[in-house]
């Protein structure tokens, strides 16, 4: 069975704290800016992806989601 190595993101000195939450944040909107400036299959996104799913909570991201497909994401996309 082959196994399966688990990473979260970095650290990132513009987090210094135990509160993930804006790292989390900055993370789902560098990835959808990165999709955004270099299309769905660029690689180069992936990082970030896999950064934002280590950081944020599934209920956050449902919800970031739905509110761009509404317009309504208050972040800078």
């Amino acid at each position: 069975m082959a196994e399966i190595e688990l990473k979260t993101a970095p650290a990132d000195f513009r987090f210094p704290t135990t509160n993930q939450t804006r790292h989390c944040f900055t993370r789902y909107v560098e990835f959808h800016r990165c999709v955004a400036a270099k299309g769905d299959e660029a690689t180069d996104c992936d990082k970030f992806a896999k950064y934002y799913r280590a950081l944020c909570p599934g209920e956050w991201v449902e919800k970031w989601n739905e509110q761009r497909e509404n317009g309504t994401f208050p972040g800078p996309l």
